[in-house]
Order: structure tokens, then sequence, then C-alpha cells
């Protein structure tokens, strides 16, 4: 089994060792990025039965843009407004693990298969934001997981607004 196959499981599998692994390793961004990309993929996949290849194509740039969304606020709502006085880390630090905490949003591909897109995205969503909580502890040295919850909800409320309103303001403009 290679080495990202290897990482992808073990952060599936919510191991806080794999999360420390990968924030101290600079070499593991490249894979990091592989496993968002793999993973917008594969929401792009499981949304296709909703509208083809558009639906696939939307899917997968709207699970990225909201991926980096997300991790670009929980750097700055975890070391700028919520850091415990241990926090320290650097953008770099913090996408590798956040980027690792995508791998359970691999399995929304299943969601491809007619009525279960719903359940299969939603059992992901859930997976995604638990791991995104190891992640950031872990990577933001956090002693209190109910601070790196808080830090991953405000940040994923922000960014569905953002979402929301960004496709509000694209599905209202004429081509």
């Amino acid at each position: 089994m290679s080495q990202l196959q290897e990482r992808i499981i073990r952060a599936a599998k919510l191991d806080v060792h794999l999360y420390e692994e990968v924030e101290a390793d600079p070499d593991a961004i490249g894979q990091a990025m592989t496993v968002v990309l793999l993973s917008a993929l594969a929401a792009g996949i499981g949304s296709f039965a909703y509208g083809g290849f558009g639906q696939l194509v939307i899917g997968a740039i709207g699970a990225l843009a909201g991926w980096y969304i997300w991790a670009l606020l929980v750097y700055y709502i975890g070391t700028r407004w919520l850091p415990e006085p241990q926090t320290r880390a650097d953008q770099g630090e913090l996408l590798r693990a956040i980027g690792f905490a995508s791998a359970p949003g691999l399995i929304r591909v299943v969601g491809i298969i007619p009525g279960l897109t719903g359940t299969v995205f939603s059992l992901a969503g859930i997976w995604m934001l638990v791991a995104m909580v190891v992640a950031v502890r872990q990577a933001l040295d956090y002693h209190s997981t109910w601070r790196a919850v808080g830090v991953c909800i405000i940040g994923w409320v922000v960014q569905a607004v953002i979402l929301v309103v960004a496709i509000s303001l694209f599905a209202s403009t004429p081509l």
C-alpha cells in the first residue's frame, strides 16, 4: 500500500497521530491537496445523478471552494480569535492537517447510486466534520476538544453563508 493510501485510511479512522504527522511534514502538502481534490471529485461524481456532467463539475468545484474557504476561516478563527496559550501554527501546517480531514469525503462517490445521495452526503459531512475537529485540535495544539469543535462550527457556518451568497449571485447572473 502506498504512503498516500495508508494516510487516507488513517485520516478516515481519525488517527490523531496521522494528523500530527502531516502537520509536521511540509512535504505532505501535495498529498493533502490530492486528498482534497479526490474528495471534491467524489462529491462531483456522487451528485452526477442530479444533473449530469454539469452537476459533476459544479459539485466538484463547490466542494473544493468550500474546503478552501473553511480552511482559511478555521486558521484565522483558531489562531487569532480563539487560540489557547500554546497555539502555534502556520497556514501550511493547518492546510495539511485539514486536507487529510477531507478523506471521509471520498465515500461521496457512492452518492451516484440513486436513492443514496442524500444519506451518503450527510454521513460524509458529519464524518468530515469530526475529522476536521481532530485535525484542528492537533494542528492548533489545543488541549480542549470543545474549542476545536467551536472553531470548526463557526468556520463551517461562515463558509456556508459565503457559498450560499456566491451561488445566489451566480445563479441570478445571466451568462
